[in-house]
């Protein structure tokens, strides 16, 4: 028999204190009404007879007087099944595509768990993305959890987008592939170009979205990740899909994090978010990854805006010691014109290693990615000696670096937004690039895969133009 009481005890933002309540328990889900109106809420907090509740819905037109309350007794749950791909849902799994519930007998609590170390098998396959940069210098590998490191004003979307219309698992893949996007905090203009966007590739058929906009409830935010995650769950690991979840914006989940622990009345830590930011990220980064005898597996590249583009922040640097790697995105280049700004050098996937070469990319891939990080770390050196003594003193070989990193930015990490590269038109890319190169500089690859594959040409010297 479930209790509903009258009236509330304290009202503070997103939060309402209950007194006198019975049998409750943390992370319940309690039915708010409110002259009429349905809610929803959570309970955040118990102690002896108070329970503090979530309102996801906002608590704007509550008063102390006429709110009902009654306890559900289970916490937080989302309707699946194989349904949900081609649909578009809130924050908190209410489809508002127009296309009506998801009927399915099949409910899942949204507070999962990470995956045990002891059931994972290590990462092993990549995802192709189609964008160059990924592809062949960071490449993101099934079951690996991977952020964009970005900032405001940087195309994070548009790469987003991309990301979400080219990713497939190769060309020679028959497994099934499906697409988990969460978006928080957006505002209505970004998510209608989602929208728009997989529309018109034609890729929402295989794309489950879930839509927190920018006037929804905060708390909502809190929520709409672990959402998106549990759904994910369900196609990997009982329906064999490879899953791939995106992720945007988690600084909107932080920051939504840190304004309902204030609320709370809680010690604040580094810039105000609360001292458990990290232990709630990991709980949901590492939710990645591939189960032991499951033919599916989760894949993640969470988004997140850097603010003042400082890499040092809480949110990245939290980040940073939780997932295997990261994609930066830089300033600079999108000032420059090149889209996708993503910065070669501060970028590293910790697991492509182990994903690509002969009999998952080409034989090629690893020694040509370590020698294009090489030389293109040697362009900075060439560039900023240039800007001291002028690049008409440079040496011929800083003068072909400085020709080399033109390219690499304007060739290689520059594409089209809807230019979908193939490996092995971005490994032959990279051959290229390195070709106005002299053959004795490619120290970082071996010689029997320089002899195969360097592109031999007849360049005209650069010291006989002086």
């Amino acid at each position: 028999m479930s209790i509903e009481y009258l009236g509330l005890s304290q009202i503070n933002g997103p939060l309402i204190v209950l007194e006198g309540v019975r049998d409750a328990s943390f992370d319940e889900i309690v039915e708010l009404s409110v002259e009429g109106k349905k809610k929803i809420g959570r309970i955040v907090e118990v102690y002896e007879d108070k329970a503090v509740i979530q309102v996801f819905q906002g608590t704007e037109d509550m008063s102390l007087n006429n709110t009902h309350t009654k306890l559900t007794g289970h916490p937080m749950e989302v309707t699946l099944s194989e349904n949900i791909l081609g649909r578009v849902f809130n924050g908190i799994g209410q489809p508002i595509d127009g296309l009506g519930n998801i009927v399915s007998d099949i409910k899942k609590d949204v507070n999962g768990q990470p995956l045990n170390p002891c059931s994972r098998e290590y990462p092993r396959n990549y995802i192709k993305t189609g964008i160059s940069t990924i592809d062949c210098l960071t490449t993101l590998i099934r079951g690996q959890k991977l952020p964009i490191f970005s900032g405001n004003g940087l195309p994070h979307d548009q790469l987003a987008a991309q990301i979400v219309r080219q990713a497939s698992l190769g060309e020679n893949s028959d497994e099934e592939f499906a697409i988990v996007f969460a978006a928080m905090g957006v505002k209505h203009d970004v998510a209608d170009f989602f929208r728009r966007t997989f529309e018109d590739s034609g890729a929402s058929s295989h794309v489950v979205m879930y839509l927190n906009l920018a006037n929804d409830p905060v708390v909502e935010r809190l929520i709409t990740p672990k959402v998106a995650l549990t759904a994910a769950e369900y196609l990997a690991f009982e329906k064999g899909m490879h899953m791939l979840v995106i992720l945007t914006d988690m600084t909107s989940f932080a920051e939504a994090m840190r304004e309902v622990s204030s609320s709370k009345g809680e010690i604040p830590s580094r810039k105000g978010y609360p001292g458990y930011l990290y232990s709630e990220l990991a709980t949901l980064y590492e939710r990645a990854g591939i189960v032991r005898d499951s033919k599916g597996s989760v894949t993640q590249i969470p988004i997140l805006t850097m603010p003042n583009d400082d890499i040092t922040h809480p949110i990245p640097d939290l980040t940073g010691y939780i997932t295997e790697g990261q994609i930066v995105l830089d300033r600079s280049l999108h000032q420059k014109a090149v889209y996708p700004p993503i910065s070669i050098l501060p970028s590293l996937s910790r697991l492509m290693k182990d994903g690509i070469g002969k009999g998952y990319t080409r034989e090629d891939h690893q020694d040509l990615a370590n020698q294009l990080f090489s030389s293109y770390a040697r362009v900075g050196d060439a560039r900023a000696l240039a800007s001291v003594i002028g690049e008409d003193e440079l040496s011929a070989l800083d003068k072909n670096y400085l020709k080399f990193g033109i390219a690499m930015e304007q060739e290689f990490i520059s594409q089209g937004i809807r230019e979908d590269r193939s490996i092995i038109e971005t490994l032959n890319k990279g051959w290229e690039l390195l070709s106005i190169l002299p053959k004795e500089e490619l120290d970082r690859i071996d010689t029997k895969i320089l002899d195969k594959y360097y592109i031999s040409k007849e360049l005209p010297n650069v010291s006989d133009e002086l």
